[in-house]
C-alpha cells in the first residue's frame, strides 16, 4: 500500500469514527488552510531549501547547510505541544 492509499484509509477511518464535533473542527481547519493559500509558498521537488538553524531533539542547534555538506538530508518536523 502506498502513502496515498494509507492517507485515504486513515481519512475514511476518521470520518467513520470521530464525533461530528471533531470532524467539524477538522473541516474548518482544513478550509482555513486552503483559504490561506499557504500551498502557494511551499517548496516543490527540486527547489533549494533556505538555510536555517533549529534545535534538534537533543537540544543541540543544527544548521541545514552544514549538514548538507556531508550528504543528503531528510527533514522531519514535529509540532511541539498539542
Amino acid at each position: 500500500m502506498n502513502l496515498t492509499q494509507k492517507i485515504r484509509e486513515k481519512k475514511t477511518e476518521f470520518q467513520s469514527s470521530a464525533p461530528d464535533e471533531v470532524q467539524g473542527v477538522m473541516a474548518r481547519s482544513i478550509k482555513q488552510l486552503q483559504d490561506s493559500e499557504i500551498m502557494d509558498k511551499v517548496l516543490a521537488k527540486g527547489d533549494k531549501a533556505p538555510d536555517f538553524t533549529l534545535e534538534n531533539t537533543r537540544g543541540n542547534y543544527v544548521n541545514l547547510y552544514n549538514i548538507l555538506s556531508s550528504g543528503p538530508v531528510v527533514l522531519g518536523f514535529y509540532r511541539g505541544r498539542w
